[in-house]
């Protein structure tokens, strides 16, 4: 069985997508469509922007779920999943490749949550910390005892979990946690605290917007993020849609379900390759291949 997955931030790169552009006239089509959506040129930054144009909230989040999205549109009868799923911002990418929503619903949403994140990190300031080699389990147990807002925030494989909250209690959890034997404790540089309650305001925001998007049945089940089960059901697929952006992306459980339930190969689509190697690391014998 075959597993499509969609990366989410951070998997941007400069030139990203102008390779489809320039080879398929398809592509081409939803390119330009996405520009005219969005109201600005999107595919120049994409293609001719730095690394920090390309790191903007809100060109990051619309700019991998195009690429994302077209890249799987252009697979045409090959794209056939047996179960889908997405890496936080990528679920949005994996419902529009599954059918579930609409190419240009998706498309406003993940606009719309870019700029409700951006405007909670400006209310709230926080960042994250990527901590490796100790069990989830102690992370957790460490966060809470500290001041202040600290929570997991991404399960991104065995021995790899990152933390998000405000600055003080992230640095004080990195000095806990590096004293209670994690390998390293390496705040990121991101610009808010992502998957935590600091982003309470852009839930609240984005609640709405998600309920009033026409969701339907997907082709196949996907695996949401805030639970790492499978799901169909388009009122249960909203509230988790919703319920994602305060709660931690549950990837590694997501792959180890995804395996279970009969994935053998796996199909990362989009930019990067973050979600293969992270593959990798829960099951030597998976097959895992760029889309």
């Amino acid at each position: 069985m075959t597993a499509y997955v969609f990366p989410g931030q951070g998997s941007q790169f400069p030139g990203m997508g102008k390779d489809l552009y320039d080879a398929d006239s398809n592509a081409r089509i939803w390119f330009e469509h996405a520009n005219d959506l969005l109201g600005f040129n999107l595919t120049n930054i994409m293609f001719s922007g730095s690394e920090a144009d390309l790191k903007q909230t809100n060109v990051t989040q619309p700019a991998i779920f195009l690429h994302s999205v077209v890249k799987a549109k252009v697979m045409g009868d090959a794209f056939k999943p047996a179960m889908v799923a997405g890496h936080s911002l990528g679920e949005f990418s994996a419902l529009v490749a599954a059918g579930a929503m609409e190419f240009a619903d998706g498309l406003k949403l993940v606009a719309a949550r870019a700029n409700a994140m951006q405007k909670a990190c400006e209310l709230q300031p926080g960042t994250m910390a990527a901590i490796l080699a100790m069990e989830d389990g102690k992370v957790e147990e460490i966060c809470k005892t500290i001041p202040g807002v600290v929570v997991p925030a991404n399960y991104n494989c065995p021995g790899q979990l990152v933390i998000s909250g405000t600055v003080e209690a992230v640095n004080a959890a990195c000095e806990a946690l590096k004293a209670a034997g994690a390998k390293r404790a390496l705040v990121l540089p991101v610009g808010g605290a992502f998957h935590s309650p600091l982003m309470e305001p852009a839930r609240a925001e984005l609640a709405t917007a998600i309920q009033f998007t026409p969701i339907v049945n997907p082709r196949c089940a996907i695996y949401q993020n805030v639970d790492a089960r499978p799901h169909t059901e388009p009122a249960r697929i909203k509230a988790n849609l919703i319920a994602q952006l305060t709660a931690p992306v549950r990837w590694t459980q997501t792959m180890q379900n995804m395996l279970t339930n009969g994935a053998n190969k796996v199909v990362e689509v989009g930019p990067g390759n973050v979600l293969q190697g992270l593959f990798k690391k829960v099951s030597k014998e998976v097959e895992t291949v760029a889309g």
